[in-house]
This record gives structure tokens, C-alpha cells and sequence, in this order.
């Protein structure tokens, strides 16, 4: 896998924040850089490479969404990214030492993006249905990104099966919710792990949340990957400005993501030097009343208490009736050479 997975792998997308302005989208990469991703990713698309132009019924957007009203003509019309464009953006992206790939539409627009020798292709949510189109990305030998936003489990099996009938078994699943905003409600975060045991694969995340914390939460749960809108501003008139990042949000996520990432660690039970310094804090057996040589050691002149110098509490009752090889101050850690 192109990807290096030792750390979560961080994508923010570009979409159509760039609102139709090649300046806007080029301060867009380098605020992305300054955010900390990973890499920026494009959709490479025209109004004519995704849908029709009609406006019958079929072809309107009614779904309750932000672009009800529209059709997917008119809308994919205001929302594309020029393809003259990405060859400055690919290098800008790579110059600025980030990963520069993309959603294609259709073969031509894979054959478009291997002009350009991306290294990676994505999937996007709904085109997973669309098997000769993953056939023929697959047949590239590049590692593939497949969103499951509106994906069934049989959906799923055909994609992968779609790859691996064209040798390709290097994919990534994304865990994705088709819904814009998506409501935390219906996110689903632990079918994460389910996903990765069902397919023997890497899992990610491809989040429309408000704000940072479901991201956060899937790295925890082993998301290996984060996609997530990135936007300079919310002022500007872009159709997925509500559910993007703004700079100072994608930096906040990424570093809350690196925290993780150092929290979550391995599974270990050994004691570091800096926790087996701590133990002093614990408790351990003391003499709390003087005794001398001879008399018996009760509840009355030994406990456990902190700090942890002496024995361990656990030979507490084993103690108890036995007796002082010789006199004992009060505040003297306990051990066994010291009782018979």
C-alpha cells in the first residue's frame, strides 16, 4: 500500500470549496499543508462525465439535502474542478510534500488522471455500485479508496471482488455516511473494526460531521485513514461549506488525531521507569507504632499505608501473630528479615 499506515493518513478534501477560483484553491493547498494533512484530494469530473442535462423529475435533486432544488446537471456544473487546473494544483501539492490524488467519474477521466500519475484513485460513495468503473481503476495497479456511504454488505463484496478479479488487492474501505451534514446518530463507528475483520483490509473514514470529535473516535477504534472537507472560509459560497473544515478546525483534528495515535500505543503491561517510580506512591507495609524485640505485630503497629517502600500489602495477614527480631522505630518500612 502507497499509504504508510504506522500513522493515521489524513486526506482533506478539496471538493468544490474552491468555489470556481484557481487562486482560492491554490491558498486553499497551502492552508492545507499548514493544517497538518496528509494529502489533498480532487474530484475529477464534468457535468457530463456524472449525469445528463434534463430537467425531468429524475434529474432533480429532492432529497432534503443542501442542493434540493437543483439539477445534478446544474449543480455538478457549478461545483466541478476545471481539469486545466490539476496539473498547477498536483504541483503545488507535491512541492508543498503532500500526496495529490483524486475521484474520477468515468475512463476518461481515469485515463486523464494517469496523464498525471497519481498515486492513489478513490471511490467515491456512489459509484461503488459502479463495477466497471472500479474494474477499470483496479486494472491500474494502484491502491484504491472505496467509499461505502451508500453501500450494502453485498455492495461492499462486489466492489473488492472487483478489484481482485483485476489483480488489484490493494484497497482500503471507508467507513461513510451519505448524508450532508451527517448526523452523529447514524454514524455507525463501530462498524469500523467490523469492516476490517470482515475484509481483511485497512478501514477508514470518510466523515460529513460537524466538527472534529467523530474523527477523533474513529482513529480510537482503528480507522486507519481520515477524509474530511476542508474550506478557507465559511463566507465563501461553496455548495459543502457546512459539514468543511476551516483551517484552524483541520489543524485542531489533526492534532488531536496525533495525540491519539500516541495514547493508543500497544498493548503492554510492563512497568517504564517513570511508572516504577510511581510505585513509591503506592502503599506498602509499615511500622506505625514502636515495637520491640519480641512483641507479637497486630493491626495496632503495622498497616498499609503510602508510600510503597516496604513489603507488599498482600502479606499483610500472613504478618499478623508473628514476631520482632528486634526493636522497630515507628515509620520503618517493613520486611521479612525483620520478623520471625
Amino acid at each position: 500500500m502507497f499509504i504508510d499506515f504506522n500513522k493515521t493518513f489524513i486526506i482533506a478534501e478539496l471538493s468544490c470549496n474552491h468555489v470556481q477560483d484557481l487562486s482560492i484553491a491554490k491558498e486553499t493547498i497551502y492552508a492545507i499543508k499548514e493544517s497538518g494533512a496528509d494529502a489533498v484530494k480532487l474530484q475529477t469530473y464534468t457535468p457530463d462525465t456524472m449525469t445528463i442535462d434534463s430537467k425531468k423529475d429524475y434529474f432533480m435533486i429532492k432529497q432534503d439535502t443542501l442542493w434540493d432544488g437543483k439539477t445534478f446537471y446544474d449543480l455538478y456544473k457549478e461545483a466541478y474542478t476545471p481539469w486545466e487546473w490539476h496539473y498547477e494544483l498536483k504541483e503545488l501539492t507535491e512541492k508543498l510534500d503532500m500526496v495529490f490524488f483524486s475521484t474520477p467519474s468515468n475512463k476518461d477521466s481515469v485515463d486523464f488522471l494517469e496523464e498525471l500519475n497519481i498515486p492513489i484513485y478513490k471511490i467515491a460513495s456512489f459509484e461503488i455500485t459502479d463495477i466497471p468503473l472500479i474494474e477499470y481503476v483496479a486494472s491500474k495497479q494502484k491502491p484504491i479508496i472505496l467509499s461505502t456511504g451508500i453501500a450494502a454488505l453485498s455492495d461492499i463484496e462486489d466492489a473488492i471482488n472487483a478489484c481482485k478479479r483485476m489483480g488489484n488487492n490493494n484497497f482500503i474501505l471507508l467507513k461513510c455516511t451519505s448524508a450532508y451534514p451527517a448526523p452523529f446518530e447514524e454514524m455507525n463507528l463501530k462498524t469500523i473494526p467490523n469492516l476490517s475483520e470482515t475484509f481483511n483490509c485497512p478501514v477508514g473514514l470518510s466523515d460529513h460531521t460537524l466538527g472534529i470529535s467523530v474523527p477523533i473516535a474513529a482513529v480510537a477504534l482503528g480507522a486507519k485513514l481520515i477524509e474530511k472537507h476542508f474550506i478557507l472560509s465559511k463566507d465563501l459560497p461553496s455548495h459543502d461549506k457546512e459539514f468543511s473544515l476551516e483551517p484552524y478546525e483541520f489543524k485542531e483534528m489533526v492534532k488531536a488525531i496525533r495525540e491519539v495515535e500516541k495514547a493508543l500505543g500497544n498493548v503492554c503491561y510492563d512497568l517504564n521507569e517513570k511508572t516504577k517510580k510511581s510505585r513509591e506512591f503506592s502503599r506498602s507495609l509499615f511500622v506505625v507504632k514502636d515495637i520491640k524485640e519480641g512483641d507479637v505485630f497486630t493491626e495496632e503497629n503495622i498497616k498499609s499505608i503510602r508510600p510503597g517502600y516496604g513489603l507488599h500489602p498482600k502479606y499483610f495477614k500472613d504478618i499478623l501473630g508473628k514476631r520482632a527480631k528486634f526493636n522497630l522505630e515507628k515509620g520503618t518500612p517493613l520486611f521479612w528479615d525483620m520478623i520471625f
